[in-house]
């Protein structure tokens, strides 16, 4: 019986000691160049060096502190420009491994019916994955017209999603991961704060979900460190309360253990904590 794999099987050994003899050639010449181009212990001149701290460099993931790195895509709602067109927000893009798959289905609904919630929270949802345009919107269609998860019925999904079948926006944010999956994306959640820098980067396995509510919370969390500038505790909730900046002196240790009292309390210099300042 004849198959791709039978077929295929002369012609791989035919040309296996040549494609191996191609790849020594490719390594011995860039070997070559690059000791071409060492000067001395800097190793290559500063024109030629590679800026690691360029995000967009493939295969690097952007660091928290990071620029947004920038691409064009089309999505359901139409061309998008980002980080530009959401100047001013704050943005949570999420990944998920493909269209018409049940885990993805659930946190599609969930993060569609929380929509407005973020929305009020100057924060705005784009979803992504390795699929067309035309896939996203038939999975869409699907998941309003027939699907029903704990409550949720008829849910539209009215946020952009990302079209990336060329794999740009997914290789550029190190949302592939070759150990996990080499064509689907796995669930990555970057939050990205209103100057277009990465201020939180979640990762999630292919078989499981997100807790929306975990992404809602740290959003909240780190809005209230810009406003008030605070850290928040370990489960920390809205209306708890925060942690004060660690004094940078030992002049300053001192009066701020020996002002505990009403206004904050101290577990000790480097640990003291106040009522939250916007309740």
């Amino acid at each position: 019986m004849w198959s791709l794999e039978t077929v295929g099987r002369p012609i791989c050994a035919a040309t296996r000691g040549q494609f191996q003899s191609f790849e020594q050639h490719l390594a011995t010449a860039a070997s070559s160049r690059l000791r071409d181009r060492a000067v001395g212990p800097g190793w290559m001149n500063d024109e030629e060096a590679i800026d690691m701290s360029a995000p967009e460099q493939e295969g690097r993931l952007p660091l928290i502190g990071d620029p947004a790195p920038a691409f064009e895509a089309a999505t359901t709602n139409g061309p998008m420009r980002f980080p530009d067109d959401y100047r001013g927000k704050w943005v949570i893009l999420f990944s998920h491994p493909a269209d018409f798959t049940p885990v993805c289905t659930t946190e599609f609904m969930a993060f569609a019916s929380m929509t407005d919630e973020f929305r009020q929270l100057n924060a705005e949802l784009v979803g992504l994955s390795i699929d067309s345009t035309y896939s996203h919107i038939a999975w869409l269609r699907t998941i309003k017209e027939k699907v029903e998860y704990k409550g949720m019925k008829g849910v539209e999904v009215t946020f952009p999603v990302i079209a990336d079948l060329t794999m740009e926006v997914a290789k550029k944010y190190g949302m592939l991961q070759p150990s996990a999956s080499t064509t689907q994306a796995v669930r990555a959640v970057f939050l990205i704060d209103p100057e277009s820098k990465v201020r939180a980067i979640l990762y999630y396995p292919l078989t499981n979900g997100r807790n929306m509510q975990e992404i809602k919370r740290l959003l909240l969390a780190m809005q209230k460190t810009d406003e008030h500038k605070v850290a928040t505790p370990a489960n920390w909730q809205p209306g708890e309360d925060v942690i004060m900046p660690t004094p940078p002196t030992a002049q300053l240790v001192d009066e701020r253990v020996a002002a505990a009292g009403t206004e904050y309390r101290c577990a000790d210099w480097f640990l003291c904590m106040k009522k939250d300042p916007g309740t």
